[in-house]
Order: C-alpha cells, then structure tokens, then sequence
C-alpha cells in the first residue's frame, strides 16, 4: 500500500494541450479515455516464496440508486397492519428462520450463501447526501440538496484504485452504465475516477467506446504518433511547464490508454460473444444480467472494484405494481452472479454487495396526483445483501422492529458498512490521508468493521 501523502490530481484538460500545441496528437473522446484510467503497476509482493500467490479480494457494489425498500425486498413484516406490510407476502428461505421477499425466489434457495443486514440506519434522508453517506462512510460537511451530486471525500471504488492496482492495462475502478453521485474521487484526483462504460454488452454489436485504435489510425502510424508525442515532452518549455500546470500528467495518461486499447488481455476482458449462450441466458438477456456478467469477466480478470449503478427504486408511487415486474428479473441476476462466481471458485474472494442509499417509510402513501401507492425516503431502517469475500452466509445481522420502522438490535452505522468493505480488501480503514492543502482526511471516523460479516 503508498503511504505518501495524497495531492491533487486534477483533471488534464483540452485547452491545456492546445496551448501546448499538442493536441493534434489526440483525437476526441480517445483522449478522455487517457484521462479517465489508471495505468496497471507492479503487482503486491510479500508471499513466501514457494507458495502459489493468493487472490486478494474484490467487490462488486450493484447500487440501487433511490433508495430500495426492506420491506418488499430482504426485511418483509408480515404480521405488521396491512398499510405497513403491504401486497407482498414473505417466503421461506433455504435457511431456517430466514424470510425474504416472495418475489425473489431464486435467492431465496441459496440464502446460505449470502448474509443480510437490517440493521444499517443514519440521518440523512435525501438521495445527495445518503447517497454520499453510503458510498464514502463520510457524512456530508454541509447541508445537500435532495437532488445533489456531492463529493466531500473519496468513494470506495476511487479509494480502491488509489490502494490497489489492475493487472494487463486494465484500470482499477469501473462503473457501470454510469457513475453514482458520489461516486468519484474527489482530493485523490482525476485518475482514480471509475472507467465508466456506459455501452449496453446486451446489444448484439457490444463495443466499449474507443476500446480500439480510431478508425483509420493503423499500428504502425499509431506508434509513429506515440514517438512524436515523446518527443515532444522533452522540449523545455512542457517540462518548465510541467512543474505548475496540469499538464505534467500528460505523460501518464497517454500510457494509460495505450495500455488499455493495446493489451490482449484488456481487450479480452469485454469479449462478451466468448461467453456461452448458457451463461448469458442465466444472467438475463437485459441490460442489467449482462452488465453483472461482464463485471464478472472485469473481476476474473484482475479488476478490484466494480459498481453496477442500477437506478429506478425511488417508488414514491406505484410500489407494486413496478417491484412485480422488476424484482424476478433482478433475482434472477443477482443470484445467477452469486452462483457463477462460486462455481467458478470465485466467491471466497469476490464481494457481491447490494444497496441503495436508504430504505423506505413503513406507512404506504399516496402522492398528491397519483393514484399508484408508494413509500418515501426512510433512513432510518434499509437492508444490504453481503455475499462473498469470505463472508459467513445464512444469516441475518440486526432486526428492526415489528413495524420496520427502526433498526433495534445490533444497531450499525454506515461507517460500519464501509469499513467492513475496506478491511475485506485489504485496506486499513483507520489510515490518514492527506488533501492538497495538507488536511489530514481519516478514511472512516469510525474503522470498526461488521464481525459477523468478517469470517
């Protein structure tokens, strides 16, 4: 792990290459691409010699943007008035004691192999600031909008990519479709911001946006190129000019996209027509399945940190009607990951998180010009699925009580949540970084991790 302290990276822009002079040797949005990834390093040593090296742990956050409710998903009070229960009823799981939602039958038969936690609450009932809560173990500084895409400290994806290092030219960090609110960097600067890819892998002609050299531009004139750009570096005035202006990292991220449009193994890694019609089936022929199946190809291939930005589960109206479409689909991919990774031997090393920035009021309501039931933000009660990463499965941490109205029993915090994260890879969760001004910035105020999801 660095130990140096942690300066300001900003983000290389065009105009800075044009007063440079230098900006014809890069093309459009390829360019963006320099910019957005992260150059593999040497990987960790320390393993005794002899030993076959052991695979460090991943994560893949699938994050309910909006906030899922517990009560129709992992925390369902059937004994509860019916205007709190509401139209679900809870089935059995494979796990005796264990009830889940009935619309999520296909976890419900493995419920050994993942934990669930019911008990994770905070303050923050907007979707800006739960959201910045729940993705950096950070409240927010200041007062945020319902509505804000904030940034008052780093994520866990950026944090991981800062901490931890790709194999093959493959960047440490990926979101996909998009990145969350608070899902970037922030003072750990623009390099370890997520590689979003935003192309759809359920499309028959699936190509990650400039994943190869521009058309037009061969091999060999490419190299050309390169070599001219080297050239160029040397001059005196880029390298006086490197000392104060953001373009000192042009150097790094050009080697960063070459890396990534010139490797075999990176290019392989988005080879989704390699998959079996079998496996692609399995996940769900939807956008949603084939995005967790590629975050399974992007984990195989050495990438730490994953987050599939699943939107759409603030259902102030028409709760039900929405969660019977959506949730089989969503059970059927969420479990069918959990599986392929564990027949893979992957799960011991694989987090498989989902969440969302909070749960759900217990008392369903109509909206003023709505005539679908829903429920509002609720923050002080939300459930979170933890499988993997050598997490104890079949069983559930924390309850709320008999009305889902408040976490009661083994009370955590969101901090918690996040350092649980951190500890399982391999991330000391207590460490002091330091921003561009020289701010000392703990990781997590409070570095104790969940124990009955350690192992």
């Amino acid at each position: 792990m660095r130990q140096e302290k942690v300066w300001l990276s900003l983000p290389l822009q065009r105009r800075s290459c044009l007063q440079l002079g230098i900006a014809g040797l890069m093309g459009g949005s390829f360019f963006d691409l320099f910019r957005l990834t992260k150059v593999a390093a040497a990987s960790d040593s320390g393993n005794d010699a002899g030993k076959p090296a052991k695979r460090p742990t991943s994560c893949i956050l699938i994050w309910m943007d909006g906030g899922p409710t517990h009560f129709e998903t992992f925390d369902p009070k059937p004994e509860a008035p019916a205007e709190i229960r509401g139209e679900f009823k809870p089935i059995s799981t494979n796990v005796a004691g264990i009830q889940i939602c009935e619309h999520l039958p296909k976890l419900a038969s493995m419920a050994d192999k993942y934990a669930i936690v019911r008990s994770v609450c905070h303050n923050q009932g907007n979707h800006g600031a739960g959201n910045h809560y729940m993705m950096t173990g950070a409240p927010p500084r200041i007062p945020v909008g319902c509505g804000a895409f904030v940034s008052f400290h780093p994520s866990m994806g950026s944090v991981t990519a800062y901490e931890r290092s790709a194999p093959h030219g493959l960047p440490s960090y990926f979101s996909m479709p998009s990145m969350s609110r608070s899902g970037g960097p922030n003072f750990l600067g623009a390099k370890y911001a997520p590689f979003v890819v935003s192309d759809d892998p359920n499309n028959k002609n699936f190509r990650v946006r400039d994943l190869a050299l521009p058309r037009g531009l061969e091999e060999p004139r490419f190299q050309s190129r390169r070599k001219l750009r080297e050239m160029l570096d040397k001059l005196p005035r880029i390298e006086e000019a490197s000392a104060v202006d953001p373009v000192q990292a042009i150097d790094e991220y050009y080697e960063q996209g070459y890396q990534l449009v010139t490797t075999p193994e990176a290019q392989k890694a988005f080879d989704m027509q390699s998959e079996s019609d079998a496996t692609r089936d399995a996940y769900g022929r939807n956008s949603f399945g084939q995005r967790a199946l590629l975050a399974r190809r992007l984990i195989e291939a050495g990438v730490p940190f994953v987050t599939l930005y699943d939107g759409g589960w603030d259902h102030h109206s028409d709760l039900f009607g929405a969660l019977k479409t959506r949730l089989p689909s969503w059970d059927q991919t969420v479990a069918a990951l959990i599986n392929d990774l564990d027949q893979r031997g992957l799960l011991e090393t694989t987090m498989v998180i989902a969440l969302g920035e909070f749960g759900r009021t217990p008392k369903i309501s109509t909206l003023p010009g709505q005539s679908k039931p829903g429920r509002d933000h609720w923050a002080s009660a939300m459930s979170i699925l933890f499988a993997g990463g050598g997490t104890p499965g079949g069983q559930v941490i924390g309850a709320t009580d008999r009305l889902g109205h408040s976490a009661v029993e083994r009370v955590l915090s969101p901090e918690n949540f996040v350092s649980t994260v951190y500890h399982k890879l391999g991330i000391d969760p207590s460490k002091i970084y330091h921003s561009p001004s020289g701010r000392p910035n703990l990781l997590v105020s409070d570095p104790t991790p969940i124990r009955e999801l350690m192992g």
